[in-house]
């Protein structure tokens, strides 16, 4: 199992969120009941986008992802979680079977009235030619991207698929998460419940690297390529 967090995508220029510097050092967040019930946080959240969404866009996957998704190929990974909406392990190459985005995706835009579906990109344009709050185009309805906000339910369903992984798998690797935003923290403790040995790759200290088998605050493009690159004959061998 492998959990990953904000940490794996800064190797690819995407700022994380906590972090002095970080995103909510930039802005306050807005609560999903203040973007429903008032029309100027609907507008921020489009203008915010005009400065977010086009880092998001054209950043690549690096190292670490890129490894994440090797480990698929090679048959020994069970599942891929995320809380990131970048959608670079996507582009890396893992597959949506095995992915579990637990915040959503930054590159869909879903209406909150009829549930249609469009791409953020072609959202994104028609507010840089000057809609500040682009309605849905086939009920009217008010269009919001497809990424869990504050005070927004999580996707069940995600969720419990996540947890039924977790109580299964027989390693959880944790990368680029300081394992402070719940109910997705719970998981890498779930899996120390079921017996799982826990590897936490993250700069800055946790809560649970006590309790870690293996602990590195080294940069996850470094440190999971190495890790693979030992471990790979050992797979394959188990394979045979």
């Amino acid at each position: 199992m492998v959990f990953t967090g904000a940490g794996v995508s800064t190797e690819s220029g995407i700022p994380d969120f906590r972090s002095p510097g970080g995103v909510w050092d930039r802005y306050k967040p807005i609560d999903f009941r203040e973007f429903v019930r008032d029309p100027e946080a609907r507008r921020e959240t489009w203008r915010r986008g005009l400065q977010t969404y086009p880092v998001l866009a054209g950043a690549q996957p690096n190292a670490a992802h890129q490894a994440i998704a090797k480990l698929e190929r090679l048959d020994k990974l069970a599942l891929l979680i995320t809380q990131n909406i970048d959608g670079l392990h996507t582009r890396a190459g893992s597959s949506s079977e095995r992915l579990v985005e637990l915040h959503g995706n930054a590159h869909g835009v879903r209406c909150l009235d009829c549930e249609a579906d469009y791409g953020r990109e072609e959202v994104h344009q028609r507010v840089l030619a000057g809609e500040a709050e682009p309605p849905c185009p086939a009920c009217g309805g008010w269009l919001k991207p497809t990424t869990v906000s504050f005070g927004e339910a999580m996707p069940v369903e995600a969720l419990q698929r996540a947890e039924r992984a977790t109580r299964e798998c027989d390693l959880f690797l944790v990368v680029g998460s300081s394992l402070v935003v719940y109910p997705a923290a719970a998981l890498p403790e779930l899996a120390l419940r079921h017996g799982a040995p826990l590897a936490i790759v993250n700069a800055s200290p946790t809560h649970l690297d006590q309790t870690a088998e293996f602990r590195s605050d080294q940069p996850a493009g470094q440190v999971l390529p190495e890790l693979i690159k030992q471990l790979q004959p050992r797979l394959l061998a188990r394979q045979r």
